[in-house]
């Protein structure tokens, strides 16, 4: 078998190194240039007779039984489809894991929340004493692992839409939607197949699976449960803040709770309960909580791990105290409703740092919630105009642009007052500035670290 790895990133190495294992002719490519490439890449491709193309693409694709795509190559590029044309498979990343992995996958999407609930799902899993692994859009690819996986591991899985695009065998035994907001319509275009891609999580599932998805929102369930009564083979698990679904998660008398497919509701925690902050993180919650319910972990290990679990970095992530002023990191919010979530979260006297890749976002909305909670918009970044042009428009006025995140930490300092918060959460994707919003949040922490 012979097959192509296009972009040799993360994933895109994971990759090489397991189809080399598993004994495919191989040639990769990216679009760097060879000087700038990477050299542990390089090395391998030396020593193991791997073609490589640096900054162009072969001329004939009908070589090659299989293209892998990483999840940042768009599947509707020109050289796909002719690769496509000429009788090569296309898989990604994820898909290519799948295939290969002994273990059991449990998939988790959606626009917002991800991070945390998988992280929080991981950590059930490892409580229950189930061989775990945490994986994905998350930071380790799915490919790294899934070699090695036995039949009883466990791969918590947090997938994009990126990576579900090129899907199609991909089953997990317990799938879950979180949520759907306008992201990544640079790549997708239209909300519709955005909603289509995460949908495709739910595509191969049937008897002994299950979907878990939030009822409590409506584009969700308009673009991505339409045709669940009519082709899920599975069993249909809801979790909601507002209501009770007929099976699934959900508040009832401000404690969380969970209806089993008998009707028997078992009691969990109190939302006080919980440590992580805001209406979000009580969804976040209650999804985990379904996910591991109905993996058949016992109610028990889930609420010992609810009581303690204490977020994710760089998610909401309380940074430190100074004169009075707090400071938080959430530079994993990426887009302008994970933005709001966070706003809403802390509820007032926020000074907001935003401003990065905007990613073809519409921040008229975001601009209208910010009088109120928002004291000042201290902007950055290469899109930071988008903001400031819907903040004019909304009539927000309190704002600020700065050169670079260092400055705006500076001069946010300077203008809070003790009981302020200081919160980062850009609205954008770091890539004009940062390699990764993981980047991005530890340059932040180190600017207010040096604040004292």
């Amino acid at each position: 078998m012979k097959a192509i790895i296009i972009g040799m990133g993360r994933s895109g190495k994971c990759a090489m190194y397991a189809l080399k294992d598993q004994g495919y002719e191989l040639a990769v490519q990216d679009s760097k240039e060879a000087d700038k490439a990477d050299p542990e890449v390089r090395e391998f491709c030396l020593k193991h007779d791997i073609k490589e193309y640096y900054g162009t693409m072969p001329d004939d694709f009908s070589q090659y039984d299989m293209m892998v795509l990483s999840p940042g190559v768009d599947p509707e590029s020109t050289f796909v489809i002719k690769a496509m044309e000429q009788g090569c498979e296309i898989v990604g990343e994820l898909e290519l894991a799948y295939r290969l992995a002994k273990g059991i996958f449990v998939g988790i999407t959606g626009t917002n929340g991800k991070t945390t609930t998988t992280t929080l799902v991981g950590e059930i899993f490892r409580a229950s004493g189930r061989n775990t692994n945490v994986v994905g859009n998350i930071g380790l690819p799915v490919i790294s692992v899934a070699g090695d996986s036995k039949p009883v591991d466990w791969m918590i899985t947090e997938v994009s839409s990126f990576q579900l695009q090129t899907v199609s065998q991909f089953r997990p035994k317990v799938s879950a939607i979180l949520n759907l907001t306008p992201d990544h319509l640079n790549r997708h275009h239209t909300m519709e197949a955005y909603g289509a891609a995460k949908a495709a999580i739910w595509k191969n599932q049937g008897s002994g699976d299950y979907l878990v998805m939030n009822i409590d929102d409506p584009v969700l369930m308009k673009l991505c449960y339409e045709d669940v009564d009519q082709e899920f083979g599975g069993t249909f698990v809801g979790f909601s803040r507002k209501t009770e679904p007929e099976i699934g998660a959900f508040l009832k008398d401000g404690r969380l709770v969970i209806k089993d497919e008998e009707g028997r509701i078992h009691d969990l925690i109190s939302r006080d309960e919980l440590r992580i902050p805001g209406d979000h993180n009580v969804e976040n919650a209650l999804a985990a909580a379904a996910i591991c319910f109905f993996s058949g972990i016992s109610t028990e290990t889930i609420v010992k791990v609810l009581r303690e679990f204490a977020g994710v970095e760089h998610r909401l992530e309380f940074v430190k105290d100074i004169k009075g002023v707090s400071y938080y990191n959430d530079s994993k919010g990426t887009n302008t409703d994970a933005t709001l979530i966070a706003i809403r979260a802390l509820k007032n006297d926020i000074i907001l740092i935003a401003g990065g890749d905007a990613k073809s976002q519409d921040f008229t909305e975001m601009a209208k919630e910010l009088s109120g909670p928002v004291k000042h918009v201290v902007l950055f970044g290469r899109d930071r105009g988008m903001i400031k042009e819907a903040m004019d428009k909304a009539g927000y006025t309190s704002y600020s642009e700065h050169a670079d995140l260092e400055e705006c930490v500076r001069y946010a300092a300077g203008i809070a007052e003790p009981g302020d918060k200081v919160l980062l959460s850009p609205a954008c994707a770091s890539w004009d500035m940062y390699p990764n919003f993981e980047v991005r949040g530890s340059h932040f922490k180190d600017c207010v670290g040096r604040l004292e």
